[in-house]
């Protein structure tokens, strides 16, 4: 071999050496770990999942604040409605008394008897009984004495009526505007959530599917370490049959529920939605029990303040599990650690472990 032949020998070996470590040493794909901050934005993952989190609980707390004002400005249309038929009632009983009061007037300025039955049609508890003998037509006459006083009874009752109707106006329109205002709130927290959502590559939502499956196994453990019942009565779920999807066999109006309750199971959650093809989750919960035959409350908050309370250890499927301090979310408790509810925006109806979130307390309908 001569010199010139080696030397392109090695410098080949060189070079072939020089590639092999630039493809080991080179930077590959991305896959960092869960914890790593993300290199686009410098947030870890579960910076992003706790930002997300947080938006979509801050949209849940407006939406019970939206459905409580809806709530109550249902009522008070319906109470409107009736004091506006009541001050017709008192207006019209008010300009009747006016044309009796005339009409008693005229006649005796001419010296005549004012017809006993117009009276008593007007003043009388029973018009049907209008009046047919002379000795009713002397108490109907004796009656007009009263008239000025009846009058001045039911023009108080016409102003008593104004006010409340007035009243009532007002407290719809305040209901109305903090409606209006949870429902701004609602839309953009949702609309920042999704902003975020939509902005994260493949690789991040993996790993951000991949952080809730973890979290969703630590909540499991966490439901058995606080004494969580694991399924029927008394918080025994031996020998207790399983349903298809999850949860306890149960019969009777707790069975209803939870039957009817996962049955919508995919079905997408919709903020301020009771049904029938979406809901919120204390929508699908009121939904649920109403199907049962025991109508309950329909926000989170009012299920927590309104139904009897159990312990968490004596939960049973058909029961209702309430979360956050603030009881802004609920799930219907199916049995075996595990809940049926309308997670949040963007998500369908789905079984969740029954400590995925932190536990107010435990309330059961129908009791």
């Amino acid at each position: 071999m001569n010199v010139s032949t080696g030397g392109r020998r090695l410098r080949s070996r060189g070079a072939t050496a020089a590639l092999v470590c630039a493809i080991v040493l080179s930077p590959g794909p991305g896959y960092a770990a869960p914890g790593d901050p993300d290199p686009n934005t410098g947030q870890s993952i579960e910076d992003i999942r706790d930002q997300l989190d947080g938006l979509y609980r801050e949209a849940e707390v407006a939406t019970e604040a939206y459905n409580a004002a809806n709530e109550k400005a249902t009522e008070q249309e319906k109470r409107l409605t009736t004091l506006r038929k009541d001050l017709t009632r008192a207006e019209k009983r008010v300009k009747d008394l006016h044309a009796l009061a005339g009409a008693a007037a005229r006649t005796q300025y001419r010296g005549g008897d004012l017809a006993a039955t117009g009276i008593q049609l007007l003043l009388g508890d029973h018009p049907e009984s209008a009046l047919d003998e002379a000795s009713q037509a002397r108490q109907a006459m004796r009656g007009l004495v009263n008239v000025s006083e009846t009058q001045k009874t039911a023009r108080q009752e016409l102003g008593e009526q104004t006010e409340a109707a007035t009243k009532e106006l007002r407290k719809l329109k305040s209901s109305r505007a903090d409606k209006a205002a949870a429902k701004q709130k609602i839309e953009k927290k949702i609309a920042t959530a999704e902003r975020i959502e939509a902005g994260l590559e493949e690789e991040q939502t993996r790993r951000l599917a991949q952080l809730e499956k973890e979290r969703a196994k630590e909540a499991e453990a966490r439901w058995t370490e606080s004494g969580g019942s694991s399924g029927g009565s008394a918080g025994k779920g031996r020998g207790k049959a399983q349903r298809p999807g999850g949860g306890t066999q149960v019969s009777g109006a707790a069975g209803k529920a939870v039957d009817f309750a996962m049955a919508q199971i995919g079905k997408p959650y919709v903020w301020g939605a009771v049904g029938p093809s979406s809901y919120d989750c204390s929508g699908l919960t009121s939904a649920a029990w109403a199907a049962a035959g025991h109508p309950i409350p329909r926000t989170s908050q009012a299920q927590w303040g309104g139904l009897t309370r159990v312990s968490l250890s004596s939960a049973r499927p058909g029961d209702l599990i309430i979360y956050y301090n603030d009881a802004t979310h609920v799930g219907m408790y199916i049995g075996g650690g595990q809940i049926v509810h309308a997670p949040r925006p963007g998500r369908s109806i789905t079984t969740a472990p029954a400590a995925s979130m932190p536990v107010l307390g435990v309330v059961r309908p129908g009791v």
